[in-house]
């Protein structure tokens, strides 16, 4: 006879069979995934730069300081580093080239917040005009008013397409002269202060002297360069051109070819770039400015650059890094899509289709960062831009997300554009939910807690540093960018994503 079952075995067999009836009632949801926010590190770098002095050699970043970084990964395309010239210079933040005159962090953010705004706004104007097939030949820029204490922040943006965020060193001319430019992927016209100067801002490195240069050349009115320009005139059979900014900062003079030296890597001839004799606005402590963007005239196409990298040191550092063309992806790079409007060639697309916190997906409505058929919508990945701009649908979602899983920090009142922030004052470290940015396919890029909760003063309270926009546009600030290798593969179509590469 049969021994009767155990205690044991039948409540296993009820277990079992409850399971089948009923099998999400005992599914549980895994924990959410964190990251670590060094509240003391970032307090302290934030005081730092305020009592930061910058080199005061006349070369405080010679080229030799920052050795070359190339990538030469079997992730790379065959149309990268093997077909070109690889190229580097180095790679500054403005504070560690121009010391802030503010004497707390708070009015330092905030006036890097107002100027970041302006940027936003002429960048999704940009775009407007031209889906909606604006010239800007057709436009007067609006005499705006620029005022003196604005001149001395460390970042000081053009508020347009001509950024003062990062800082690369080229040298100009034959002999080639050193000069300190702004780094920027929203625009195309590269430009340079000159002699005579009829009227300049203050620069770090003696104005660009023409006439000392054996391979400076004008540009004729019917040469293919000058058609490129957006706005242009002709004087004596030579090119003029003109770059208004949408703070009312401008650059006006004669537009020539020059050769330009990237550090040791090597230099490349007939350049087009504006040489500026009026030039005003906010581009203090800069020479002029590189354009990165995808037009004709960027120093990427003329180049023909197969693709180029960066890497940016958070805004508040000392530190330098690269800026690389011809390179390879890292190996480790989260691949996305990089698009192009046909509307508006200097943007680049970047396919994203979300976001996860915690490790788990935010929902939106599929297909929300598409860009219509019109060239309307789509997310821009920008190093001009400081904080990463949203659709208010999406932001929505991610900020909800995001303070669903923090409901044990200690809230603190909203300041400028961020809504979201807390107070952190008696913290040394705090645990909180990862984001990361989703490009389809399993694919997704975890931030470093420190790239989305930022030190808004030196008393301890951090804001989410994403906001709203009404714009169909999205951006991809450089905030988020901080710490990581971007690379653009411009001959397949793909911008990778590599951390802790600068």
């Amino acid at each position: 006879m049969a021994s009767p079952p155990s205690k044991l075995s039948f409540l296993f067999s009820v277990s079992f069979v409850f399971s089948l009836l009923f099998p999400f009632s005992l599914a549980r949801s895994p924990p959410p995934t964190t990251a670590t926010l060094d509240v003391s590190a970032s307090l302290k770098q934030a005081q730092h730069i305020l009592s930061f002095h910058p080199a005061q050699s006349s070369d405080p970043f010679s080229v030799s300081e920052t050795p070359p970084v190339f990538f030469n990964s079997s992730s790379s395309s065959s149309s990268s580093s093997s077909s070109g010239s690889v190229f580097s210079v180095p790679l500054h933040s403005r504070g560690s080239l121009h010391k802030t005159h503010h004497t707390d962090y708070k009015s330092l953010v905030l006036s890097r917040l107002e100027r970041d705004s302006s940027r936003v706004e002429s960048l999704t104007s940009e775009l407007e005009l031209a889906v909606n097939g604006v010239h800007k030949s057709e436009l007067n820029p609006l005499p705006t008013e620029i005022k003196p204490e604005a001149l001395s922040t460390p970042v000081t943006s053009g508020t347009s397409l001509g950024s003062g965020e990062y800082f690369t060193r080229v040298g100009i001319g034959s002999p080639a002269k050193q000069f300190y430019m702004v780094l920027d992927t929203g625009s195309d016209i590269n430009w340079i202060q000159c002699e005579p100067c009829s009227e300049c801002y203050q620069q770090s490195d003696p104005i660009f002297n023409p006439s000392a240069s054996s391979s400076y050349s004008p540009v004729s009115c019917d040469s293919r360069q000058c058609s490129s320009l957006e706005v242009s005139a002709c004087r004596g059979g030579k090119c003029l051109y003109q770059v208004s900014y949408g703070d009312g900062s401008y650059t006006v003079g004669d537009f020539a070819t020059e050769t330009v030296s990237f550090g040791n890597s090597g230099n490349i001839n007939g350049i087009a770039l504006g040489c500026g004799h009026t030039n005003e606005g906010l581009f203090v402590a800069a020479a002029g400015l590189l354009g990165l963007g995808g037009g004709p005239l960027s120093l990427t196409s003329q180049i023909k650059a197969t693709s180029f990298s960066y890497c940016l040191v958070d805004r508040d550092s000392a530190g330098s890094s690269t800026l690389d063309f011809n390179s390879g992806f890292p190996a480790d790079s989260v691949i996305a899509p990089l698009t192009r409007s046909r509307k508006m060639n200097t943007f680049y697309f970047v396919g994203l289709t979300g976001f996860s916190v915690g490790g788990q997906q935010v929902q939106l409505p599929p297909g929300l960062f598409n860009m219509d058929q019109s060239g309307n919508g789509g997310v821009i990945v920008d190093c001009g831009t400081a904080i990463t701009r949203l659709q208010t649908q999406a932001y929505n979602a991610l900020r909800d997300a995001f303070v669903s899983l923090t409901r044990d920090l200690p809230k603190a009142g909203g300041v400028a554009l961020f809504d979201t922030c807390y107070d952190l004052s008696s913290r040394t470290s705090v645990r909180v939910p990862t984001v990361a940015f989703d490009f389809g396919g399993g694919k997704s890029l975890d931030l470093p807690a420190k790239n989305y909760l930022i030190p808004v003063d030196s008393s301890g309270t951090f804001c989410f540093a994403f906001a709203p926009t009404s714009s169909s546009l999205s951006i991809i600030g450089n905030v988020q960018q901080q710490g990581t290798r971007v690379s653009y593969d411009l001959g397949s179509n793909r911008v990778g994503f590599s951390p802790h590469k600068c």
